[in-house]
């Protein structure tokens, strides 16, 4: 399977199940949307990027995973080859499955990109809608036939480069100095943030049907 050669197996298994988050896909989206802002994250900073997102530990083999993933896929947003792809499952899942997935991607891309204050530059916000706009697609049995397939790889090549189009031309600033841990320094100085404003989380999460 395609699965094993993209590395979707092994991203599956160590972040399936994790209640915080939508799915393994979105993790993915996040990792993405923070390195089109920052250097890619260290083992300790991912560390602290997950307590920040409130998900439990996971196992050093996942922190290996999320570092070396995170490491690739900047590298992968600073070539011109276009070559980024999304951590999704193959063809060989149902389209309702990759449909969802693709979304919960979307969805993560804007939250990571939002977690680390990217400045949207002015002709980037048409982007963060279409994002925002996949994010909260609905799949419909109706669409489960040929024509729903085509719709959903034209799809796929649509936004898979949307963080490519963030990413090219940005300083990259250290995970230090984003904002990405601010939430989980905070909490170390166990200080409380009385602000009535709406978080980022909240100002970049599209808002999407349960």
């Amino acid at each position: 399977m395609q699965d094993d050669i993209s590395g979707w197996s092994d991203w599956n298994h160590n972040f399936d199940g994790i209640e915080e988050i939508s799915s393994p896909s979105e993790l993915h989206g996040i990792l993405t949307g923070i390195v089109c802002v920052t250097t890619a994250p260290t083992r300790d900073e991912w560390l602290q990027i997950l307590s920040t997102l409130t998900v439990p530990k996971v196992s050093d083999e996942a922190l290996a995973l999320l570092e070396e993933e995170a490491n690739d896929v900047s590298h992968a947003l600073s070539e011109d080859e276009l070559d980024y792809l999304p951590m999704l499952p193959d063809d060989e899942h149902v389209l309702s499955e990759r449909v969802q997935a693709l979304a919960d991607w979307c969805a993560g891309v804007v939250l990571g990109f939002g977690l680390a204050s990217g400045h949207i530059r002015a002709d980037e916000q048409e982007l963060i809608e279409s994002l925002q706009d996949v994010a909260a697609v609905e799949f419909d049995e109706s669409d489960d036939d040929e024509e729903g397939e085509e719709s959903y790889q034209e799809l796929y090549e649509f936004v898979r480069l949307i963080p490519v189009s963030l990413s090219t031309g940005r300083a990259k600033i250290s995970v230090a100095d984003s904002s990405l841990l601010k939430h989980f320094q905070s909490k170390e100085k166990q200080v409380k943030d009385t602000s009535d404003e709406p978080s980022l989380v909240e100002m970049y999460t599209p808002d999407r049907p349960s």
